[in-house]
């Protein structure tokens, strides 16, 4: 086998932002578990002695043969680029060629390596600057393990202004973490001093697999979107005038799997991987769990993480974050990886392209459709229910025509009446059957997101006569009612003339009060919701069997159908699996009766 490891050009070189920054145990674990993923292991085994300054990764790899090997840690030496051309068709995590290099310049390196199809495997021993000073044949199962002794033995300083061993640990915890988000389909193995330290078993999707990250989290409580979307019409003409042009041509062929950094893509269409966690059953103290992924890494993209923080907003309650993962798997000439040495940072071509796409799949997954309609796993909320319907009885649940209320597969929006009307309870709350079971949804809230986002939608001002009179307002009160629009005017000594309202309060006696509380501060959003609030049906109030299912009909349909704009629940789901199992109709009748 010819090797594949070759030094990069000069050219090339002084195009590549400088050097590899190995300032960490997590550092080189992230270095050298990329390597791995790069060659096509799925699973990966990493060993860490901190006190020892020593990491070991092996993986089941394509490895490397003899010649690679002795290339393999030489500066600039890489077997995934060849020319600056190559910069903007990067499937691969590493290109640099440099890793390798550095970690010979802080450490001691051993690598051995063994090619699949391969029948013998070799040992490798690394000098400074890369040259070999060991070499011999050895046995190994094909892959790679690669051994970082003595870290910056040579430099006792740098170990001094690292963080404590304990924080060091956490943050090769985190990193591993991140990097297994990215690449579900992996095992993993985590050693420290020779013990077991943790695993991460693989996944088929991100949503099955981040339940092990975040154990508080139930997989139900998530939900994920696959979508594939077309690349910006005008990104073919942008490498055109690129100092690195390449044609389009060039480009890998369309792949059918939904992205990793290995598959190939197209030049016509991306894809997006969304997961987030449902606002009415998960959210954050912190927004530590807005990560964005582009191509198999996780960035740091301040452009995209507020945009999924600004598609949640009035979604959760105040002071609260979600829980979002985005991987975007796009075509390389999109992006620059050549922006930060860690390569975390990156320059993103059509940026707004993307935000608008992100704001879009975000919306789709905080529906209520006939995809998604029924949950796959009752919340600890229905758990408690349960146990409080044992002692106070039961639910008198209507069971559903199999012919009625037919969903048509994969569309996006719910249809007429998937959601159904049953009765009031209280007065409070509406009892609703759906295929899946039953909710019971609280109708204030519910009409709340209504009145909320067809204000957002809509926000109109209507004229009032006679004018509403308002008394002794401060001039901050005034300039408020100014700023959301309002026609506020002297009518006397301390007295005021409002001469336009918000239209959903034109209906409303209380209409004076409800000025009032606007004048106390906030945005035009803010605003927005007051009046979705004072405008909604109260709690208390009887509607009957055409009211309810109007509104059913109406909040199903909303963008962000599962809280209120504060941020509450808006509807308690009982699934048919959950009532069976309450009811014991798993029971055999003849057993019971002890026949």
């Amino acid at each position: 086998m010819a090797s594949t490891i070759q030094a990069l050009p000069i050219e090339v070189v002084y195009l590549i932002t400088a050097g590899e920054v190995i300032d960490s145990l997590a550092s080189v674990v992230r270095e050298l578990v990329e390597n791995s993923l790069d060659a096509g292991a799925t699973r990966i085994v990493v060993s860490l002695w901190p006190q020892q300054w020593r990491i070991r990764v092996a993986d089941n790899g394509c490895g490397m043969n003899l010649d690679d090997l002795q290339q393999a840690a030489t500066a600039h030496s890489t077997s995934k680029i060849r020319s600056s051309a190559d910069l903007w068709k990067i499937h691969s995590l590493g290109f640099r060629g440099e890793a390798l290099h550095s970690l010979t310049t802080l450490a001691d390196l051993e690598i051995l390596s063994r090619p699949v199809g391969g029948k013998l495997g070799w040992r490798m021993i690394y000098g400074d600057g890369g040259k070999v000073v060991q070499v011999e044949a050895t046995a190994i199962a094909p892959g790679t393990v690669v051994t970082v002794s003595h870290l910056f033995g040579n430099c006792s300083s740098r170990r001094q202004g690292l963080p404590t061993t304990a924080q060091q640990m956490k943050a090769v915890q985190a990193a591993i973490q991140q990097i297994a988000l990215c690449h579900p389909h992996i095992t993993w193995q985590i050693w420290q001093n020779d013990r077991q330290w943790f695993t991460i078993c693989p996944a088929a999707t991100t949503r099955q697999l981040l339940p092990q990250i975040l154990p508080q989290v139930r997989q139900g409580d998530l939900q994920e979107v696959k979508l594939e979307i077309p690349n910006p019409l005008n990104s073919e003409h942008r490498t055109q005038n690129s100092e690195f042009s390449t044609s389009n041509s060039s480009l890998p062929t369309p792949h059918s799997a939904l992205l990793t950094p290995h598959s190939p893509l197209s030049t016509q269409h991306s894809a997006l991987t969304l997961v987030v966690g449902l606002p009415d059953r998960c959210h954050r103290h912190r927004p530590d769990w807005v990560r964005v992924a582009i191509n198999g890494r996780m960035v740091k993209t301040p452009e995209l993480e507020q945009t999924i923080l600004s598609a949640f907003h009035r979604t959760l309650p105040r002071d609260r974050y979600p829980i979002c993962f985005l991987h975007l798997a796009i075509s390389p000439d999109q992006i620059n990886w050549n922006r930060n040495p860690a390569k975390t940072e990156i320059y993103l071509n059509e940026i707004i392209y993307w935000q608008e796409q992100i704001t879009q799949a975000i919306n789709q997954a905080l529906s209520i459709s006939s995809t998604n309609l029924k949950e796959a796993v009752h919340t600890t909320r229905v758990s408690k229910l349960l146990k409080a319907a044992e002692a106070k009885g039961g639910y008198n649940f209507n069971p559903q025509n199999p012919n009625e209320n037919q969903k048509t597969p994969n569309s996006s929006l719910p249809t007429p009446n998937s959601l159904k009307a049953i009765a009031q309870v209280s007065n409070t709350y509406i009892v609703v059957e759906h295929s899946g079971g039953m909710w019971l949804v609280e109708q204030h809230i519910a009409h709340e997101r209504v009145l909320y986002e067809q204000l957002c939608d809509d926000w109109q001002l209507v004229p009032i006569e006679p004018a509403i009179i308002l008394y002794q307002l401060s001039p901050a009160q005034v300039s408020q009612l100014q700023r959301i629009g309002l026609e506020i005017e002297p009518f006397g000594e301390q007295l005021w003339a409002v001469r336009n309202i918000p239209a959903p309060l034109q209906q409303r006696d209380d209409c004076a009060e409800a000025i009032l509380e606007l004048s106390w501060g906030g945005d035009l959003q803010t605003a927005q919701v007051a009046v979705a609030c004072r405008s909604a049906i109260r709690n208390g109030t009887p509607m009957n069997q055409q009211e309810m299912q109007t509104l059913l009909d109406n909040w199903q349909r909303t963008r962000n159908p599962r809280t209120c704009p504060h941020g509450r629940p808006i509807y308690l789901s009982l699934e048919e699996s959950a009532l069976a199992r309450f009811f014991r109709r798993n029971w055999v009748i003849g057993k019971s009766h002890g026949i």
